[in-house]
């Protein structure tokens, strides 16, 4: 009778530490075409301002599709740099977003900067992020949530290696499956992370193509993958 009563409760934990599950999605903003226009066509980026909320949106059909169809998906979405540049092309960018968010029945948080960022983070369950993508600019030191938005080829708003040990450990699984789909975060900051949060991160050596998309193709990397 113990030993059933200690399995059932065994199960109850599995099962409510299941349905805590989080899959994170965390997409940066696109560059403005008033900037980008003055660059050299080869150094041109975000033509396209659906670049990163559309990788976005495989990867959450991905998820549902190896986690199901009723996983959690908690969608992360940097606003400012959708404002302006739905300003820049006179399009309601955020109300699209919005809208996906809805149709796709996932948590919509818009977040500004660095600090509410790693705010809203660090407000999910104790070992709920099960799973954890980043698409958007980045080098080998940050994620870049902007990037040619508010200063050509500048920019202000990131997540810097430095602040990962502002990120709480114990929300993640410690099994869960982090990746960055930004260039080159494998050449330092993947190490970092790993350092400061306990899990690994899956980066880039190298640069990112995300012109695959259009064919229904997540990023792929122009060199290598590496935690």
């Amino acid at each position: 009778m113990i030993h059933r009563l200690r399995l059932a409760s065994l199960v109850l934990l599995l099962l409510s530490a299941w349905s805590r599950a989080d899959h994170v999605i965390v997409t940066g903003g696109p560059a403005l075409r008033k900037w980008e226009n003055l660059r050299v066509q080869q150094d041109q980026h975000d033509r396209w301002w659906a670049n990163f909320v559309r990788a976005s949106t495989l990867r959450m059909a991905e998820i549902r599709k190896a986690y199901g169809p009723d996983a959690a998906i908690v969608w992360m979405v940097y606003q400012p740099g959708y404002q302006t540049r739905g300003r820049e092309d006179g399009k309601p960018y955020t109300s699209w977003i919005a809208e996906l968010a809805a149709k796709r029945r996932v948590t919509l948080i818009w977040f500004n900067g660095s600090g509410n960022f790693i705010q809203a983070l660090n407000s999910r369950p104790r070992g709920s992020i099960q799973t954890f993508d980043f698409f958007g600019h980045s080098n080998r030191y940050a994620f870049m949530f902007d990037y040619g938005n508010d200063i050509m080829a500048v920019s202000t708003a990131w997540l810097h290696e430095r602040d990962l040990p502002r990120i709480k450990s114990s929300i993640f699984d410690r099994r869960a499956y982090c990746k960055s789909w930004g260039c080159h975060t494998g050449e330092s900051m993947s190490a970092v992370w790993k350092s400061a949060t306990g899990v690994p991160l899956e980066g880039a050596k190298g640069p990112t193509d995300y012109t695959v998309i259009s064919t229904g193709r997540l990023p792929v990397v122009k060199g290598s993958w590496a935690r």
